[in-house]
């Protein structure tokens, strides 16, 4: 498979405190690169090569693309024609651009609702969406308080000890939860962070009979966070929306009120999508605030 380049090696020819790429890591970027490069290639307008064709425009070797080839058809970012045995774009790029696109509208779509959360109940707010195995936030709105949680924009947080991790985790499959707890790293942050399997599961039950999420103090100490999924048209859970704020705000005797709020508001933004009530009393979800 193709890695990423991630690590790095010291050099005594450096700097201090500077790395240089290990000859591993640029053999790993060199692949990319003439990954990407292909794809750039079926880009063009008739769409079809033959590897003959692909390694003339881009000076490879046909071992070097028969491998780079096999590797993009596995992952579907390019297809084999069955009968003349050309290449073109996969479906797995289009799928790419269109999660791409619909998150870009999600965040225009999340805004007033947001805006909203904070307006109710002083906190920050967030709205996030999976990203491999971690959460990925892709707007916020900031508490107006002077002490509040910091937001990035495009910034990663575990699944397993996050509110909007868990509000997206429990309406997975049991096949789909399984494979991804199989791969998923339950490192802990502080005292209260779920650190087995077992733990996470009976969480997620909770979550499903109450209709909301807790992070309570699982990934910062003083830190809490209550999250609720957001669902498309298809009654598909594809984001969390999110409150944070510290616990000597977000007490116990607050937080239904600010449960009801996070719920209201991830509700209101699923309606927009194409959710309807219908959906949500056939598939019989809680929505109980405990």
């Amino acid at each position: 498979m193709i890695q990423s380049a991630t690590s790095m090696t010291k050099s005594p020819h450096v700097g201090v405190g500077l790395t240089r790429p290990s000859r591993e890591d640029r053999y790993h970027v060199q692949v990319l690169d003439r990954a990407l490069a292909i794809l750039d290639v079926l880009s063009e307008t008739s769409g079809q090569f033959s590897p003959a064709e692909i390694a003339g425009r881009l000076s490879l070797r046909k071992s070097t693309l028969h491998r780079l080839l096999m590797v993009l058809q596995q992952h579907r970012f390019i297809r084999r024609h069955p009968v003349h045995g050309k290449y073109g774009l996969g479906m797995r790029l289009f799928e790419l651009g269109s999660s791409a696109a619909a998150q870009v509208n999600l965040r225009g779509l999340a805004e007033p609702f947001l805006v909203r959360l904070v307006q109710e109940t002083n906190e920050t707010a967030h709205l996030a969406v999976l990203s491999g195995t971690e959460m990925l936030s892709i707007t916020n709105v900031e508490s107006p308080k002077k002490v509040r949680t910091p937001t990035t924009v495009g910034g990663r947080t575990p699944i397993h000890c996050t509110a909007v991790g868990k509000a997206v985790l429990a309406y997975f499959s049991a096949a789909e939860l399984e494979a991804l707890l199989a791969r998923l790293p339950l490192q802990r942050f502080t005292r209260r962070t779920l650190g087995t399997r077992r733990a996470v599961r009976a969480e997620l039950l909770r979550v499903r009979a109450r209709g909301y999420a807790l992070d309570n103090e699982e990934i910062e100490e003083g830190l809490r966070c209550v999250g609720a999924p957001v669902r498309d048209n298809t009654s598909r859970v594809i984001a969390a929306m999110s409150i944070a704020g510290p616990v000597f705000r977000m007490t116990n005797e607050r937080l239904p009120a600010l449960a009801r709020a996070v719920m209201d508001a991830a509700r209101d933004l699923s309606l927009d999508l194409g959710y309807t009530e219908e959906r949500r009393r056939v598939n019989g979800e809680g929505a109980t605030v405990r």
